[in-house]
């Protein structure tokens, strides 16, 4: 990626004008999508010159990875956030759960656009670069906090079925975690996994309108689907009203 997803821009380009290219062209994701994004378009949009928009981002793609690196840190802290109220609150491991999940649905409704861009379908010809890979870790690195603390604080049930024989993880996912647990909560980060997957999946549902003919109450419908998933780590949600 091109640097100028830096606070001072790229080709030491002002952040007041790496703001009105990033501004603009969020405006063209939400306007034409991820696939019609360009400089020229941007350009357009932002009443810029075209050469002002390339100077700081040369490529298409590094408009895009510009707004991926700004779509998952907007979202990571967003549930970081909640998190962390949520602690100051004194919340037990699963109230806090439920606080950074509902976050999340809040941001992703109030972005849908940049929501797609993250979590729907890939871009053609777009391949994401090292660079968006720490911002991404914010999200399941929430969540493995959460589960982390929940297994220290002796929080977590033990699981009804066996740990898997062969390992499924990578060694950063196991590194990442903090080591592999003793049993019975030796696949704890497999069920994390899960439980990760299981929180994108149905976001992409509810935001792509895909329960809307089934579920009457969505945000309520949010609030079991989380708890049911956290079931899989031995975890209980509390129950009770939603906030959204």
């Amino acid at each position: 990626m091109n640097s100028a997803a830096s606070s001072n821009g790229a080709d030491g380009a002002p952040s007041k004008v790496v703001k009105v290219i990033t501004d603009a062209a969020r405006r063209q994701l939400a306007e034409v999508g991820a696939a019609g994004l360009s400089p020229e378009a941007v350009a357009r949009a932002g009443g810029l010159a075209v050469s002002e928009v390339e100077a700081v981002f040369p490529h298409r793609d590094d408009l895009l990875t510009a707004l991926v690196i700004d779509a998952y840190d907007a979202s990571g802290a967003a549930m970081e956030e909640a998190d962390e109220a949520a602690v100051k609150a004194g919340a037990a491991a699963g109230a806090r759960l439920l606080a950074v999940t509902r976050a999340l649905r809040r941001w992703s409704f109030a972005n849908p656009a940049e929501f797609t861009l993250i979590y729907g379908s890939p871009v053609p010809g777009y391949h994401a670069p090292q660079d968006t890979v720490p911002p991404a870790s914010r999200t399941p690195g929430v969540l493995a906090g959460i589960v982390r603390s929940a297994l220290l604080g002796g929080e977590l049930t033990p699981p009804r079925r066996a740990a898997p024989g062969p390992p499924l993880l990578l060694p950063a996912a196991v590194e990442a975690f903090g080591g592999v647990p003793e049993a019975p909560f030796s696949d704890i980060i497999e069920r994390g996994i899960v439980l990760w997957s299981n929180l994108i999946g149905l976001l992409v549902f509810q935001v792509f309108s895909r329960t809307h003919d089934s579920v009457r109450d969505e945000a309520a419908f949010f609030d079991y689907s989380i708890a049911v998933a956290a079931e899989s780590i031995g975890l209980v949600v509390p129950s009770g009203e939603t906030t959204d």
